[in-house]
């Protein structure tokens, strides 16, 4: 190959060169940059992204997938992204994308729920939602533990989970409607909130998580008992007409309220989660403090009608029991020793109502103590305790004539209190001995004896009316008519003479002159008669000192 033609290669070597960086224009740095910024936001915008959470809940009512937000404080912190069905379709899924900033709020005990207008007994809430939507609400929790699914609860919390207070359970049975957001009163005044109501299908049971904030938390003992309000509580039993009234949210509502009875002590404060019974209505509440009893069944042989659960068991006046059941173990066999079919009742001795302290209680040594008094004649009777409501209560007595009678018995594995008839049935069984008494009685002497009896009275009778016709004759009689007129004549003249000796008469001057002369007289003779009291010689001689005289003979010569 000659020089010639290496040259010419060189050349177009080097002319192909230019024409390629001839091509690289400056206009295509712009797009380059432009392309360089669009993978940095792309990069910077996948790098800022929160996390992905799953939210549940039982319907998707005004969610919207790309539209409704997440917000906590009014600030946006999330979006919904998709909304579908669960595999079982039970509830809904929904897949929301959170902000970087909301990422440390995500843990364990963070809530949501749903904002949107919503009417209770606060008032109305949510307006702000009637144009914009509704949106999810987020209240961080203060778990350390990170979280990415969570529930949506249909109501906001009653308080956030750092709130000071107190947080205990509520057992009670089906008939207490208390649902989220009801209040915790306590002497009218509203102290927390019901946080949870939940239904155990099992035993049947209502579960209640409860919130009591902070300071009243400390109200809450070891004897603090709870009970539900319905506002108005209307009660007819043994012991008349009550009504109590709670506040104007309870009566639109309902919800708990919750005490000390007065025959315990405070009690000691107690630990979060604590579990508490919930009762009906504050009697209820009192009457499940005294936990520690006898059971003793009544025989009933008269009728039950006016006697209800709950009624008192008395004894002098003083309650020292409660029915429990009325009728109790209906079907259970009856003792052989009773001849009549016999009504089973249920009830407590319940020792505490006495004051006794609970550790200083020994229901053995009660129930042995029971056993003598049983032995002594102590019996069970129903009496009327109203007779506005007619209701009944047991009345424990003692009747001398059963002592030394008692034979213990049992009903259905329980101890048979001895029973007496009540006072109705002690007429009824009054009048039916009376009824045989008389059934007994020999009539025809009876009778006999009465014939006789009103024979002698028909003959009285007869007799009665001559006496009658005897004084009629008498009364007829000329000389009895006159007897009337010669009486007032009579009177007359004993007037007339009665003036003769009046004040003014001369008969009663000269009477009165006559007095006055017997009165100097009697004067007069005093002193006479005083000397005769003192010496009766004084009749006969003229002086005590004078001698006595000599006797001699008559003197004749003075004789013719």
């Amino acid at each position: 190959m000659n020089d010639s033609s290496v040259d010419t290669d060189r050349d177009d070597e080097h002319r192909a060169r230019t024409t390629r960086q001839a091509r690289l224009s400056p206009i295509w740095i712009v797009p380059i940059v432009a392309l360089l910024i669009g993978a940095w936001l792309v990069y910077d915008n996948y790098a800022s992204r929160g996390p992905v959470i799953t939210l549940t809940m039982d319907s998707a009512d005004g969610i919207e997938a790309g539209k409704t937000l997440i917000k906590t404080r009014n600030v946006e912190v999330g979006q919904v992204e998709s909304v579908s069905l669960s595999a079982d379709q039970s509830n809904v899924v929904i897949k929301a994308r959170m902000k970087t900033q909301a990422t440390s709020m995500l843990v364990e005990d963070s809530s949501f729920w749903v904002v949107k207008p919503r009417i209770g007994r606060e008032g109305i809430s949510g307006l702000n939602t009637v144009l914009s939507g509704a949106y999810l609400q987020l209240e961080p929790g203060q778990s350390h533990e990170e979280a990415r699914t969570f529930e949506v609860r249909d109501q906001p919390p009653v308080a956030p989970p750092g709130a000071e207070g107190l947080r205990i359970n509520l057992v009670s049975q089906v008939g207490n409607a208390l649902s989220v957001g009801d209040p915790i009163t306590f002497q009218g005044f509203t102290v927390g909130r019901v946080e949870q109501a939940d239904f155990d299908v099992e035993t049947r049971q209502m579960h209640h998580r409860i919130f009591i904030e902070s300071p009243y938390h400390r109200l809450i003992t070891s004897n603090t008992r709870f009970w539900s309000s319905s506002g108005i509580d209307l009660r007819l039993d043994s012991q008349g007409v009550r009504v109590q009234v709670e506040s104007i949210e309870a009566l639109l509502g309902g919800g708990v309220t919750f005490g000390v009875p007065e025959d315990l002590p405070r009690g000691e404060t107690v630990e979060p989660d604590t579990t508490f019974k919930l009762f009906a209505d504050e009697e209820s509440a009192r009457q499940g403090t005294f936990d520690r009893y006898l059971e003793y069944v009544l025989l009933i042989e008269d009728t039950i009608r006016g006697l209800s659960k709950g009624a008192p068991v008395e004894f002098r006046g003083v309650r020292i029991g409660t029915v429990t059941s009325v009728p109790w173990n209906f079907t259970a066999p009856q003792p052989d020793n009773r001849d009549r079919l016999a009504i089973p009742v249920l009830i407590r001795i319940e020792p505490q109502r006495l004051g006794i302290d609970d550790q200083d209680l020994d229901l053995d040594e009660w129930r042995e103590r029971f056993d003598r008094l049983f032995d002594l004649g102590l019996r069970a009777s129903l009496k009327n305790g109203s007779l506005l409501t007619g209701a009944l209560f047991v009345d424990l007595t003692f009747d001398d004539q059963r002592a030394g009678e008692y034979e213990p018995e049992t009903f259905a594995e329980r101890t048979v209190f001895p029973t007496a008839s009540s006072g109705l049935a002690q007429i009824q069984s009054q009048v039916t001995a009376l009824l045989d008494k008389l059934n007994a009685l020999e009539v025809a002497p009876i009778l006999t004896g009465l014939e006789d009896n009103l024979t002698t009275s028909q003959a009285m009778l007869e007799e009665v009316r001559k006496l009658t016709a005897s004084m009629q004759g008498l009364l007829d009689d000329p000389g009895t008519r006159e007897l009337p007129g010669n009486l007032n004549a009579t009177l007359q003249e004993l007037q007339t003479t009665l003036e003769g000796v009046s004040a003014d008469s001369p008969a009663y001057r000269e009477l009165t002159d006559t007095l006055d002369q017997v009165e100097r007289l009697m004067r007069d003779l005093q002193p006479a008669a005083r000397k005769i009291s003192e010496d009766p010689r004084a009749l006969l001689f003229d002086s005590i000192d004078a001698e006595d005289p000599t006797p001699r003979a008559p003197d004749t010569r003075s004789q013719p």
